[in-house]
C-alpha cells in the first residue's frame, strides 16, 4: 500500500502505520518499508493479520493511522483516502477492500467465512456473440490459471464449458464463452472453473452491483436472443430464445408504442409538476379552522404511524379538519372507511397543503413543495434504523440520483421538519447525525406500535378471521427489505424468494402457514399459485402491525421490522443470504449484525428451515437474556400511549398559535 505524505511534519526519525479495528479496538502496527520518493512511502502488511476469531465475527473494519516519530515529539495522523479498490481475495474464503468513509478517512474492510462456492466478478457483458466476464486475476498469493467459464442448467445435466481464453489487462482478467451452443429456453447458471495451485475448483459467479450499464441483451448471428439476469442470491442467469419473428416484432412495436404513450404521460406529469410548483410559490393564507394533512409512504398507503395518530385524533376531536393525501389507488379504501381525502398532484391538493396547519407524514414530501411558515410539519418516520440512513450512506446506488445530491436533498428536507418522532435513545442519536437534524425530537415511541402493546387475544383471533388465516395453525411471517442494487427502474425494485415454497409446504404445511410481506417498493408480484391455504401474500396489506399480531415467528434480513416485532417478545430469525454483498456494496449497518441482533442467523436455506422448527417450539422470548437485553434497549417505551402523546403535542401547538 502506497501513501502520499501531504503536510506531514519533517524531518521524521521513523514512520509506522497502525491499523485500528472499530468494533473490537484491536490494533496492528507495521513499519514503513520503503521511501518511493520524498513524498510517497510504501507499507507492506499481511492481510491475513487483519482477520482473527472473536465471538464468531466475520467482518472487520480497520481505520489507518500514520505514526510520526521525531527527535522531540511523536504524532498520530489519521490517513485520508479517496480511493475505492476492487475487492482482492486473500484466500478462497476471505478478502479485503480499501474504501473511504463519509468523512473521507481510509477504511480497510476485511471479510472472513465467505462462501467457498461463490466468486464475485467486476462486470459481465454480451459482446460479439460471446459472454464476457471481467474479474480478479489472482487469489493471494497464487495466480489463477486455466480459468474458464461454465454454464449449467438447474439440474446440472447440461454443461457448457468455454475454452481457456484470458485477456489480462489493468490487473483484471477477461474470460469469454461463445454463445452458439446455448440451449433454447433453459436458464443457465454461470460458474468459473479455476486452477489454484494444484487444485481445480468450480464456483458460482455472483455480481454485487446491479446490471445497469452492462449489455444484457444480444441477438446473435444465429438469430438467437440471449439475455442476462440476476437471481435473488446475485447469481447470474443466461437464457437464449429464438429472436422475434416479423409478427412478434409487430407485437413488440405495439409494446413500444405503449412505452411512448407512457413517456408522453411522464412528460405531461412533469409539466403538471411545474404548474403545481408555481402555485405553491404564489403563497396562501391558512384556514381559520385547524387543518391537518396526513400522508403515508408518499400517498401509496393509508397506514403506519400517521394513521394511528389520525384515528385517535378524529375520535377525540372530530371537529378539526383532517384530510388524507393519497394516490388514486387509495380512493376505495378511504371511501370504504369514510376518510376525507385529496388526490396528490392536483390543484386542490396544492391548496390544501398550502393552507393547512399541520403536515403529518412518515416519509419525505418532494422539495418543490413549499412549506409555509405558519405550518407545523411532524415527521413520524417509519422504523428504527438498522441500515445506514441519509448522510451516513457513503455510496448511494439508487437510480436517478448521485451521492452528493441525495445527501444535500436529505438534509434540506429534514430541516423542514418541525418535530421528528423517535422510538428510543439509539434512534434519536442516529437521526441527529444521519439527517443533519437540528429541530425538536419527540421521544415518545412510534404510534403504530400502540396496537402491539394494547391488543388482546380476542382481537388477535378476530384479525386472523378477517385475514382468512386458519385459527388452528401457527403463522410464520417473512418480511424482507428491498435491495438497492436490484432496481428495475427508478422507484421500483425486484425480488425473488430465496427459499423454496415447496420445501416449506412439505415440512410445515400441515400445521403452519407462511405470510409474505414484501417492501412497498418491490415492483413484481410473487407467484404463489399451487400453495393456496399454506402461503398468503399480504404485501399490499396496509397495516403491517396486524401481520405482526397474527404471527408466531418473524423471518427477516435487513429490514427494520424486527425492532417493532420485538415488542411482542416472540422469536425472530434472520436470513441474510447475501450478507457480504449487502453489507459492503450497499448501505452498511449501524448495529453489529453478527452480535447485536435479537435472534439467530441462518446463512442458507437448510439452516433456515431447521431454525424455523426450533423457534416455533419456543414462542415466548421473555426468558431469553439476549433477547430481553435488546428489548430493554429498543422497546423500553412500551406504554401503548405514543399516539396520545403526539395528539397532545398537536393540541399544544394549536393552543399556542391561537
Amino acid at each position: 500500500m502506497e501513501l502520499e505524505l501531504i503536510n506531514v511534519p519533517e524531518p521524521f526519525a521513523t514512520l509506522t502505520v497502525t491499523f485500528f479495528e472499530r468494533q473490537t479496538q484491536a490494533t496492528l502496527t507495521v513499519p514503513v518499508t520503503r521511501m518511493v520518493n520524498q513524498h510517497v512511502v510504501r507499507v507492506a502488511f499481511n492481510p491475513m493479520d487483519l482477520q482473527f476469531e472473536q465471538g464468531g465475527r466475520r467482518d472487520f473494519s480497520w481505520e489507518l493511522y500514520l505514526n510520526v516519530a521525531q527527535s522531540t515529539m511523536h504524532g498520530v495522523i489519521q490517513i485520508e483516502s479517496e480511493a475505492l479498490s476492487d475487492r482482492w481475495q486473500t484466500s478462497q474464503t476471505s478478502s479485503c477492500q480499501l474504501r473511504c468513509d463519509a468523512a473521507g478517512m481510509a477504511i480497510l474492510n476485511s471479510h472472513t467465512h465467505q462462501s467457498a462456492t461463490e466468486v464475485q466478478v467486476t462486470a459481465i457483458n454480451l459482446v460479439d456473440d460471446q459472454l464476457q466476464v471481467v474479474g480478479t486475476r489472482q487469489v493471494n498469493p497464487e495466480p489463477l490459471v486455466q480459468q474458464r467459464l461454465v454454464l449449467k442448467d438447474k439440474s446440472d445435466q447440461h454443461v457448457i464449458v468455454g475454452p481457456v481464453v484470458q485477456d489480462t489487462r489493468q490487473g483484471l482478467v477477461t474470460l469469454s464463452l461463445p454463445l452458439a451452443e446455448l440451449p433454447l429456453d433453459t436458464p443457465q447458471v454461470l460458474y468459473i472453473r479455476t486452477t489454484v495451485g494444484e487444485e481445480t475448483v468450480e464456483r458460482r459467479v455472483v455480481l454485487a452491483r446491479s446490471l445497469a450499464g452492462q449489455t444484457t441483451e444480444l441477438v446473435t448471428h444465429q438469430h438467437r436472443l440471449v439475455m442476462l439476469d440476476k437471481r435473488f442470491d446475485n447469481a447470474l442467469l443466461v437464457t437464449a430464445s429464438v429472436a422475434p419473428s416479423l409478427p412478434q416484432r409487430v407485437v413488440n412495436a405495439v409494446g413500444q408504442l405503449r412505452q411512448v404513450v407512457k413517456w408522453v404521460a411522464q412528460l405531461a406529469d412533469k409539466v403538471n409538476l411545474t404548474y403545481l410548483s408555481r402555485l405553491f410559490r404564489h403563497g396562501h393564507t391558512p384556514y381559520e379552522r385547524p387543518t391537518l394533512i396526513f400522508e403515508s409512504f408518499g400517498g401509496r398507503q393509508v397506514s403506519d404511524s400517521p394513521y394511528a395518530i389520525y384515528r385517535l385524533f378524529t375520535r377525540l376531536y372530530p371537529e378539526f379538519n383532517c384530510v388524507w393525501s393519497i394516490n388514486r389507488s387509495q380512493r376505495h379504501f378511504c371511501r370504504q372507511h369514510d376518510i376525507p381525502y385529496v388526490i396528490r398532484r392536483t390543484t386542490r391538493w396544492v391548496r390544501l397543503l398550502g393552507k393547512a396547519s399541520f403536515w403529518i407524514s412518515n416519509a419525505r414530501f418532494p422539495l418543490w413543495i413549499k412549506k409555509p411558515d405558519y405550518l407545523t410539519y411532524i415527521q413520524t418516520w417509519h422504523g428504527t434504523p438498522l441500515k445506514k440512513l441519509g448522510l451516513d450512506i457513503e455510496k448511494v446506488t439508487m437510480p436517478g440520483t448521485t451521492t452528493a445530491r441525495y445527501h444535500a436533498n436529505f438534509v434540506k428536507e429534514a430541516n423542514r421538519w418541525d418535530a421528528l418522532i423517535s422510538p428510543n435513545d439509539y434512534s434519536t442519536q442516529v437521526f441527529r447525525t444521519a439527517f443533519g437534524f437540528n429541530n425538536q425530537i419527540l421521544k415518545v415511541g412510534y404510534p403504530r406500535n400502540d396496537a402491539l402493546v394494547n391488543s388482546t387475544p380476542a382481537e388477535i383471533t378476530a384479525l386472523k378471521r378477517k385475514l382468512g388465516i386458519p385459527l388452528d395453525k401457527r403463522v410464520v411471517l417473512y418480511a424482507p427489505t428491498y435491495r438497492d442494487n436490484q432496481f428495475a427502474e427508478k422507484g421500483k425494485y425486484t425480488f425473488d424468494l430465496p427459499f423454496s415454497l415447496a420445501e416449506f409446504q412439505q415440512r410445515f404445511g400441515k400445521d403452519t402457514v407462511l405470510i409474505l410481506r414484501m417492501h412497498y417498493l418491490i415492483a413484481n408480484t410473487l407467484d404463489i399459485r399451487g400453495y393456496e391455504g399454506v402461503v398468503f401474500d399480504f404485501s399490499r396489506h396496509p397495516n403491517i402491525s396486524e401481520l405482526y399480531l397474527v404471527s408466531d415467528l418473524l423471518i427477516t434480513d435487513y429490514s427494520s421490522v424486527f425492532f417493532d416485532y420485538a415488542y411482542l417478545k416472540r422469536p425472530i430469525l434472520f436470513y441474510p443470504y447475501d450478507y457480504q454483498v449487502y453489507k459492503d456494496e450497499l448501505r452498511g449497518f449501524y448495529l453489529n449484525y453478527e452480535t447485536e441482533l435479537p435472534g439467530e442467523i441462518a446463512h442458507d436455506e437448510s439452516q433456515l428451515l431447521s431454525l424455523i422448527s426450533q423457534k416455533l417450539a419456543t414462542p415466548d422470548m421473555s426468558h431469553d437474556a439476549r433477547f430481553m437485553a435488546f428489548y430493554r434497549r429498543f422497546c423500553a417505551i412500551d406504554d401503548g400511549q405514543s399516539s396520545w402523546k403526539v395528539v397532545a403535542y398537536i393540541l399544544q401547538q394549536i393552543e399556542n398559535h391561537g
